[in-house]
């Protein structure tokens, strides 16, 4: 099973030509011939790659990806990721942020986070915890449990990233009382 992003996108387009008919290279070239998309707009690149031509979802990601990476894009470091997360009206959020990755971080040697657009996953042998800025003055946390445990402030939830519930967060004051859900999560994910 993959468990990073690298050997995701390696399994993605190890299969690609199997699922779609073509391989990543040939995506690419009809991407670049005649979508007349912006190859720097991945979105823009995935949404015609589903609706001219019906391409699954992950291999929507990865041929986006490469378009852009061939145009001259280069991918953010995770500490580029959460910079660009935590700017603006979102800038100060920036010590909850600190202190929640401080937290994660802090549950084990084999917690490794990665970087995302819209927000940063904390990951053991998968996804345990995903905090992003949701709104100018909240984070959200979400956790991946298969058996939630009890507390006030834990709702169900689909997102940020694999996240089965969620919590949000307005001051760095209440991360030490999260600990103890963070840590379920943690221990409900390893292995």
């Amino acid at each position: 099973m993959a468990t990073s992003p690298d050997e995701m996108m390696a399994a993605v387009t190890a299969g690609m030509s199997a699922r779609t008919g073509r391989s990543l290279e040939e995506w690419v070239a009809l991407v670049q011939t005649t979508s007349g998309v912006d190859p720097l707009d991945q979105t823009a690149v995935r949404r015609w790659l589903k609706d001219v031509h019906g391409v699954p979802q992950n291999s929507q990601w990865a041929v986006a990806f490469e378009v852009a990476r061939q145009a001259g894009w280069v991918e953010p470091t995770v500490d580029g990721y959460v910079d660009g997360q935590y700017t603006g009206r979102r800038a100060g959020l920036r010590p909850v942020y600190d202190a929640l990755e401080s937290a994660l971080l802090g549950l084990g040697a084999d917690v490794r986070r990665e970087g995302r657009s819209t927000y940063v996953p904390f990951v053991r042998a998968r996804q345990f915890a995903a905090v992003a800025a949701t709104t100018a003055t909240r984070v959200d946390v979400g956790l991946r449990f298969v058996d939630p445990p009890s507390h006030p402030d834990l709702v169900p939830a689909k997102a940020p990233g694999s996240a089965t519930h969620k919590v949000g967060v307005t001051h760095v004051a209440q991360v030490e009382g999260l600990l103890p859900l963070l840590r379920a999560a943690y221990e409900q994910n390893g292995g």
